[in-house]
């Protein structure tokens, strides 16, 4: 990979590049790119960034431990020093610095770093920081260990990348092939409340007693089931708890001679979930309370302390319970045991939290016995779901709520400029929708870094007159530029703005007589009979009259923008004052069920012994068509055709004996010329290459180290099929001379065994 990058920025025009690597591979990527970029005078100064600032202190201890000469300064909780020549930061903490003026200067200037380095680059970086690298003048480079082909199409684009072509990809599977990390055993644990919920009629009778004296709702009700969905999030069942725990303590991985289970993630739902594992933990194990299992969250006051501590071998915790924290980015080759205590839909993710037990440990169980594999447990189906649905479920990254906002009052007044002849209170609207907009434009500070390079914009619509006549070509350049710049204006409450976008939907759902009006019109009914609840707050009270009004059906029957917009006025202060829905916490002991723990197979992903097994068997498939005329002509030098290529395609991916085309690929990665991949399996008939070199050998008088020269070449295509012209200069061939094929050969012989070698190459290549 690094050779890769060191080739991108040396042949090619473009600045930035985006690299895939795996975990610990991306660390070594850093590091290695940044003293690469140093030792060639690229760079005097280097900007790492990551979202979280656990992730920040990992990288600034692995550049002190890696490049201790280049003084490593973690900005987040250190003073920036003049001798660093490696800034790590978070993104947040990026942005508010390049803001900083200190004498009437910026405290980075645009040309502080030479190289910026992005973190976890398949996240929301395009949308929520792409301000950063457009400010700095600098070498980018993007890290991630997401698949090529689920990374953000704007990801990409920030990199000037076509989708799915990452600069340098080194994926998972391939890493644990090579022996860098090491494959999951993934174990499917069932358990029938998580499947199938829990049925009043399945319990038993002093369940059902049970179930009878809790008050699951406020009117009293019982129901008759309880979704497995509610699991886990506001229901909590202590025998499912304690199954799951069973489960990991008996069959977990274990270190220190088998006597104390291994370093273990569990990934809770949420933190009353984690709280809840961690009591169910200390009661069933009262010998271990307090220290061996913790959660590790942000709701966690110490949790960099509980993180360091979990890191470190010899320390306890073994067990994190993780909300979250522990789901990325997270370096702990000690990890051998992951359990995944909720679901999970997004393949993105879902990978990214199979890789905290991917890393090595050597030594982990004695000396000379190493790490070799780590445990999945299951309780959730995700195994199931992703070996059914390779891709997942992706979300979509989020427009904040202010550029929402923005967006919609925009639109709304296009709408209004729009009309032929708009009433007078259409243009009483018109106006009060401009002064909102020209104030927000009015409140950009154009000495913030992310609004200056759109000072021309800004400055235009401060003014009033911009206003008065929009065009479509205006109405694209507010809404592309000016919508989501960062305004200086006195914030305001959440709920308000959030019922401001309500109402301005709602206004234009009316406008367009669109069918989204039932559903808004019903949100804001329900919303003004949840205010009726607050009539006690005096503010409420003096509304009290209107919001009885808004609930009848007969005020919607012919509704205006106008009375659209005297709710919006009216309600939008009261919202604050409602109460969030929430249900209550739920607590039980039923006996859940656990079904048959069996090992499954990680679809998407072949690992090391199944490629083993995989390569084997394409060897031997090889070995019995040996006669077949295309693979015939590839070990003897004989040119082949397009309809050989046709030919060798069916044989390979149509007659089923080694799988799919997809196997292949996953074996292998794609290949542009089947045939060339076949030669460098068959390797090359000596004859064949000896009759290569035969018209060459004929005309020349070698010594005897050309000779050895030559034979050397033709063992190598002997066993390989090809051979790149590269190796010439590598071992074994330097044994001859330093230089070595040019200090064995004349330029005109050097250039002449070029060709032949490019010849054997192009006969394999239709």
């Amino acid at each position: 990979a690094i050779t890769r990058v060191a080739e991108h920025f040396s042949k090619n025009q473009r600045k930035s590049l985006i690299v895939m690597a795996t975990g610990a591979g991306k660390t070594r990527t850093v590091i290695a790119l940044s003293e690469l970029f140093q030792r060639c005078n690229w760079a005097k100064r280097v900007l790492f960034l990551a979202d979280r600032v656990a992730l920040v202190k990992q990288a600034c201890n692995a550049f002190k431990r890696h490049l201790p000469d280049s003084s490593p300064v973690n900005l987040v909780t250190e003073k920036d020093e003049a001798s660093s020549r490696v800034y790590v930061s978070t993104y947040p903490t990026m942005m508010r610095m390049i803001n900083e003026m200190d004498g009437g200067m910026r405290r980075f200037g645009v040309g502080h770093f030479d190289l910026v380095v992005i973190d976890e680059a398949h996240r929301s970086v395009y949308q929520k920081y792409r301000a950063i690298f457009d400010y700095f003048d600098s070498f980018l480079v993007g890290l991630t260990a997401t698949p090529k082909d689920e990374v953000d199409r704007n990801t990409y684009s920030l990199f000037d990348l076509e989708k799915g072509a990452p600069t340098a990809a080194y994926e998972l599977s391939q890493a644990v092939a090579d022996g860098f990390l090491v494959p999951p055993k993934p174990v499917e644990v069932p358990l029938r409340f998580l499947r199938h919920g829990i049925k009043y009629d399945e319990l038993s009778e002093e369940e059902k007693e049970e179930w009878d004296r809790i008050e699951w709702d406020e009117e009293g009700g019982h129901p008759e089931a309880i979704d497995a969905a509610a699991l886990n999030k506001w229901l909590f069942n202590a025998d499912t708890v304690d199954k799951v725990l069973e489960t990991l303590m008996t069959r977990g991985t274990k270190v220190s001679g088998g006597d104390v289970l291994g370093k273990t993630i569990v990934f809770a739902k949420n933190h009353d979930h984690a709280m809840f594992i961690q009591e169910r933990f200390d009661k069933n194990y009262p010998h271990y309370k307090g220290s061996f299992a913790r959660v590790i969250d942000n709701y966690e006051v110490y949790a960099e302390n509980l993180l360091d501590d979990f890191s470190t071998a010899e320390k306890l915790p073994q067990i994190a319970i993780s909300v979250d924290m522990l789901d990325t980015g997270i370096d702990i080759p000690e990890v051998v045991n992951l359990v995944f205590f909720k679901i999970v839909r997004s393949k993105t993710k879902f990978f990214q939290m199979v890789g905290r037990g991917t890393r090595l440990c050597l030594d982990l169980f004695g000396p000379g016995q190493h790490k070799e594999f780590f445990y999945i447990f299951d309780f959730c189906q995700n195994l199931e779901f992703f070996n059914q649905n390779a891709k997942g479920i992706e979300g979509s990254s989020q427009e904040p709520l202010s550029t929402k906002l923005f967006k919609t009052r925009l639109e709304l007044l296009e709408s209004f400029r729009d009309m032929d002849s708009p009433e007078d209170a259409i243009l009483k609207l018109d106006r009060e929708l401009v002064g909102t907009l020209q104030g927000v434009v009015q409140a950009m500070n154009t000495d913030n870094f992310i609004v200056r390079p759109h000072r021309e914009q800004v400055e235009k619509y401060r003014e009033a007159s911009a206003w008065e006549k929009l065009n479509p070509v205006n109405f694209a350049e507010i809404a592309h530029i000016l919508a989501g710049l960062p305004s200086e204006q006195a914030p305001e409450d959440e709920t308000a703005k959030r019922f401001d976008l309500l109402m301005l939907k709602l206004q234009l759902a009316v406008l367009n007589a669109d069918k989204s009006f039932v559903p808004l019109r019903d949100q804001v009914i329900e919303i003004a009979h949840r205010l009726e609840d607050k009539s006690s707050i005096p503010m409420v009270k003096e509304q009290q009259d209107f919001i009885l009004d808004i609930q009848q059906e007969e005020y919607w029957a012919d509704i205006t923008l106008t009375m659209l917009e005297e709710i919006r006025r009216r309600l939008r202060d009261l919202v604050k004052f409602i109460d969030k829905k929430q249900r209550n916490i739920i607590y039980t002991d039923f006996e859940d069920t656990l079904g048959d723990i069996r090992p499954v197979p990680l679809r998407g992903v072949m690992f090391a012994t199944e490629l083993t097994q995989y390569r084997k068997k394409v060897m031997h498939f090889l070995q019995e068509q040996g006669n077949h005329i295309a693979i015939h002509k590839l070990k003897r030098n004989v040119p082949i055709t397009v309809s050989d290529i046709a030919e060798l395609e069916r044989i390979f991916f149509e007659s089923g004996e080694i799988g799919t085309r997809e196997d292949f690929e996953k074996a292998y990665g794609k290949q542009e010329h089947l045939g060339l991949f076949i030669r460098k399996l068959v390797g090359l008939n000596r004859e064949a290459a000896k009759e290569a070199f035969g018209v060459y050998l004929s005309r020349k008088t070698l010594s005897a180290n050309q000779i050895r020269f030559i034979d050397q070449i033709i063992d190598y295509l002997t066993q390989n099929g090809v051979m790149d012209p590269g190796l010439l200069y590598e071992p074994p061939f330097t044994d001859f001379s330093p230089e070595g094929l040019d200090g064995v050969f004349s330029d005109a012989e050097a250039n002449e065994i070029v060709s032949i070698l490019d010849a054997i190459r192009k006969r394999a290549a239709a």
